[in-house]
């Protein structure tokens, strides 16, 4: 063999090792997606929502109407409980004037404040029925979705809307059994994902403990490489994602990118 074609071989060589190197430093990720736990906010009792105070996508600070249900019925509670509670009061004033001279007895007097107590009990139970037929914002952050509009019956305990906190963002992915060693509560992750920028990260606070396949006979070394576990962690910019948007995430944030296509 001529040293110039011994040359060329070990040129090709070299090169073919350098091209597998470079492939195999580079991360092929695993896929996954945006999450977010939402917040849904309904009324105690059914009724018809009569107003509407937002639209999907406003952002919200604790405490902003949301919506309004009808309270003719929470209203008419109240009107007859605060009638009660009136005469609870006059009997009341009656039988403790009768006490004061002697007139009325002492288990007269009783059964009359314990009749006012209750009729206040009952004042206060109708008040705060009809202050709920107001939804307000329990949290800030932004309005997901709306369920039901002006007009439209809304099932008691079913919500109105729901609103989606900057914090509760999460992803969610799966990676295969050997890959748990590597990872950690804490740990920052890189993220990727169509027309995002370059910079996104996160930080892993959940690693599953039970496997989400499970062989049904023998773990054996072909079905143990088919284990996978769910991973959860926070995005460090949640207002760069979006709800259901497809992401690769990266155990090392260092390590080039595969080509994805």
């Amino acid at each position: 063999m001529t040293s110039s074609r011994l040359v060329k071989i070990l040129a090709m060589v070299a090169l073919a090792a350098a091209l597998a190197g470079c492939q195999e430093r580079r991360d092929p990720g695993f896929q996954g997606w945006v999450e977010a736990d939402m917040i849904f906010v309904s009324p105690d009792e059914a009724g018809r929502v009569v107003k509407l105070n937002v639209r999907e996508g406003d952002e919200v600070k604790v405490g902003d109407l949301l919506y309004s249900v009808d309270d003719d019925l929470q209203q008419a509670d109240l009107n007859q409980n605060k009638a009660t509670l009136a005469n609870a009061q006059q009997t009341y004033d009656r039988a403790a004037s009768l006490r004061g001279t002697g007139a009325g007895t002492q288990a007269n007097l009783d059964a009359a404040v314990s009749a006012l107590r209750v009729a206040q009990a009952k004042v206060n139970t109708s008040e705060t029925r009809l202050a709920r037929r107001k939804g307000f914002a329990p949290v800030a952050g932004t309005i997901q979705q709306i369920y039901f509009r002006e007009g439209e019956m809304v099932a008691a305990q079913r919500p109105v809307l729901s609103i989606m906190p900057p914090g509760n963002m999460k992803l969610r992915f799966f990676v295969p059994e050997a890959e748990l060693p590597k990872l950690s509560i804490g740990d920052q992750v890189r993220v990727v994902c169509d027309n995002c920028a370059a910079d996104l990260t996160a930080k892993i606070y959940f690693i599953a403990t039970t496997a989400e396949y499970t062989p049904p006979v023998i773990y054996s070394l072909d079905e143990r490489n088919k284990l996978v576990y769910l991973i959860q962690a926070r995005p460090s910019r949640p207002d760069a994602l979006r709800v259901g948007q497809p992401i690769s995430v990266y155990l090392n944030p260092k390590t080039p990118v595969a080509d994805r296509r």
